[in-house]
């Protein structure tokens, strides 16, 4: 067929997210301030992507006979996101059977298992960006049992029992007990604040955020322990890091590229004022301490330059175009093109779309030749999968 479609994807207002990033991109007026959290282009049931066909017509993704495995975003994160842990396709198959078995409803608050994939994601920081990632090793957990006096009680657990006997006690720990340790923590930090400021390297600085965004009725979000118990990452703009199965993170602010596989399936821990489920999380979360594995494009010389990750949902590229420039792109597959600088001419046969702010993105069913033109100097994302993306 050879074909490339203007995208039109969905926007997310969460009340987590920035008022200003996303709508530059989009070019669309934000005067009444409203959170625009997420960009969707996909064809999840959640934020379905259209396309405007041959016809001039306005049509669903799904309508087109397209579906993709994978979901791609851009996010704006001006406060904190949930401790969060994704499940093995295996493990979704499995619990999504029984959930159908005790009869909860797909659209439930308090369903964790909305369908039957993992959710692998990968993100690329489009600023400064801050996240959780994995428990620390075991040399840096000492350190934070040295330094931290309120946690005295649980080092000898820890040091026994190892990580997943540590953060199943404070997990399970009473609320009473939870607000009676972080609330001296959270007091020692305050005290200490109005000396000297945190830096966002130091865990107390999103422990005393935590606080004040997470609170309430004198009820401490037991979310706090991952941010001392988890890696603290900072990532530079064009670095990346994958989440498999089982890591548990959780986004703390800054903007990103994200694509995952295709699924709703989130086990929350904290955090967050969504369903929280404990148990499920301490099902299927790793506790091994990790080294955070920062992730850049492979041979930024190539053209375009891809991330590597160990699964076949999806695949994301970098494709850097001087002014002027002109190059010619070649697919197994469809493409999903995003843009976030400047502006390109895209043409494949008697197809013809151009990138440019407020239209960021376009879908190519990858056959034959794309012809790329910048008109300025250009930084286009693309997205693909390995598993066949249409009907």
């Amino acid at each position: 067929m050879s074909a490339i479609y203007l995208l039109e994807g969905v926007v997310k207002n969460y009340d987590w997210g920035g008022t200003a990033f996303l709508p530059h991109l989009l070019g669309s007026d934000n005067t009444s301030e409203k959170p625009f959290a997420e960009y969707w282009m996909g064809t999840h049931k959640q934020g379905m992507a259209h396309v405007l066909d041959q016809h001039g017509q306005r049509r669903s993704l799904s309508e087109m006979g397209i579906v993709l495995p994978y979901l791609l975003k851009v996010l704006d994160i001006r406060e904190m996101l949930s401790i969060q842990v994704h499940p093995t396709r295996e493990a979704a198959i499995s619990e999504f059977a029984l959930e159908n078995k005790a009869g909860v409803p797909l659209d439930a608050p308090h369903r964790n298992y909305k369908d039957q994939n993992h959710k692998p994601e990968l993100m690329v920081a489009l600023s400064s960006f801050w996240l959780l990632h994995g428990f620390k090793n075991a040399e840096q957990l000492r350190i934070v049992f040295d330094t931290t006096p309120e946690f005295n009680s649980l080092k000898n657990l820890w040091e026994n029992e190892g990580n997943q006997a540590l953060y199943q006690f404070v997990m399970e720990m009473s609320q009473q007990d939870v607000n009676s340790m972080l609330g001296a923590l959270l007091n020692r930090l305050q005290n200490e604040s109005t000396q000297s400021s945190f830096e966002k390297d130091n865990p107390a600085y999103w422990a005393l955020r935590a606080s004040l965004q997470y609170r309430k009725n004198d009820q401490i979000d037991r979310g706090i322990f991952s941010i001392y118990f988890f890696n603290l990452v900072s990532l530079r703009e064009g670095e990346a890091i994958f989440q498999n199965a089982g890591i548990p993170h959780a986004y703390l602010e800054g903007q990103n590229v994200e694509i995952m596989a295709n699924s709703d399936n989130v086990l929350r821990g904290g955090l967050t004022s969504k369903h929280i489920d404990v148990a499920a999380l301490l099902k299927h979360i790793d506790c091994r301490g990790i080294q955070p594995e920062i992730l850049h494009v492979q041979q930024i010389n190539d053209k375009p330059a891809w991330f590597s990750v160990p699964v076949e949902d999806f695949k994301l590229g970098l494709l850097l175009m001087k002014k002027n420039e002109k190059y010619q792109l070649t697919a197994t597959g469809p493409l999903t093109l995003l843009l976030l600088k400047g502006a390109v001419e895209l043409t494949v046969r008697d197809s013809f779309a151009t990138l440019k702010q407020g239209q960021l993105s376009a879908y190519w069913d990858g056959e034959g030749t794309l012809y790329l033109q910048s008109d300025q100097d250009t930084t286009l994302y693309l997205a693909t999968s390995a598993i066949h993306s249409s009907e």
